[in-house]
């Protein structure tokens, strides 16, 4: 079966071509660069560039796939969540064109699209395990029991890691996105130069906080000098970076030991960041880790056509009547 897959649930525009299950024909992503001057993405904007590109990104993803549009057999789109203007565009693209094709579509659940991205790069990654879905919008920790069976076992309950990366770059003067810029910083930083605090929410809780750590850095900051921030920024960011990355890895971790699962599987674009890798894979005992690599990281659609795929080989699909839900649930 050949998927086409669509995601423009915030600030990528992205389309792909999958030849269920794994074989990726073509993955296309483009990133917005006009929200960089605002320090976070406009919403009004985002919507904007997907109405302005997506065509563009569908052919491309045709043409490097060496695919025409009457090869497709099915598509899959992001519904939600996200942003609700930039969902629409995606979803009602893709219900056009399967209504005009006479082909079917469904609607895929951009985190559970996440789950998918390891699906696509090893067969070893298949449930039970457990899965960290970690950017700029989500931290989610969910029990995969089986492909479309998942328990959520907790949330972030304000920022997200990328939020929160971010928010600190902001503060720091060191642009947007704020992730690749601590994390370049970072690399020659020391990560014990300043303990900010890590946000555990208890000894049994899989639950996320990190708006208490932006802020303990802002208030670190606040009686600091502009060259003593310049002399300190890289140690400043391995500091903050170092307690992001383990609250992140002795959560997950946790959660494969309590409930006896030995895979754990990160997506998002936070998945990127290299101490994380290294914080997870250092401290993982008996665990089999999955990290996607970087065209699967961030929001992409070759998870979106991987997800649908699973669905419209088992005959589900969705119906025009689909909206966005943009606080969707895993």
């Amino acid at each position: 079966m050949l998927v086409l897959g669509v995601e423009t649930s915030c600030d990528e525009t992205a389309a792909a071509v999958l030849d269920s299950p794994r074989n990726l024909i073509s993955n296309v992503i483009h990133s917005q660069l006009i929200h960089e001057k605002y320090g976070g993405v406009v919403p009004e904007l985002a919507s904007r560039e997907h109405v302005k590109r997506l065509i563009g990104i569908v052919d491309e993803a045709l043409d490097k796939g060496g695919r025409k549009l009457e090869n497709i057999d099915a598509f899959a789109v992001t519904y939600g969540p996200g942003l609700v203007g930039a969902l629409l565009v995606g979803l009602t693209f893709i219900k056009s064109i399967a209504h005009a094709t006479g082909k079917p579509f469904i609607g895929v659940n951009h985190l559970e699209g996440h789950i998918f991205s390891n699906f696509l790069q090893s067969e070893n990654c298949s449930p039970p395990f457990i899965a960290l879905i970690v950017s700029g919008g989500h931290a989610n920790l969910v029990h995969v029991k089986n492909w479309g069976d998942y328990k959520l076992l907790g949330k972030t309950r304000d920022d997200a890691p990328g939020e929160a990366f971010d928010k600190v770059a902001k503060v720091l003067g060191l642009g947007y996105p704020g992730g690749p810029a601590i994390q370049q910083a970072a690399e020659s930083g020391d990560r014990k130069f300043f303990k900010f605090p890590r946000a555990y929410m208890g000894k049994d809780s899989y639950e996320f906080s990190f708006s208490g750590l932006k802020t303990a850095v802002a208030v670190y900051l606040r009686d600091k000098s502009d060259d003593y921030i310049k002399a300190n920024l890289k140690d400043i960011c391995a500091s903050f970076q170092e307690a992001v990355c383990e609250v992140l890895a002795v959560k997950a971790l946790t959660a494969c030991e309590k409930l006896g699962v030995d895979k754990l599987s990160v997506g998002g674009g936070v998945a990127m960041n290299k101490r994380l890798r290294e914080v997870v894979q250092s401290r993982a005992k008996n665990i089999e880790i999955f990290f996607p690599g970087p065209g699967l990281c961030t929001d992409n659609a070759a998870m979106i056509a991987a997800a649908g795929a699973y669905y419209l080989e088992r005959g589900v699909t969705s119906k025009l009547g689909l909206n966005a839900v943009p606080y969707l649930g895993i």
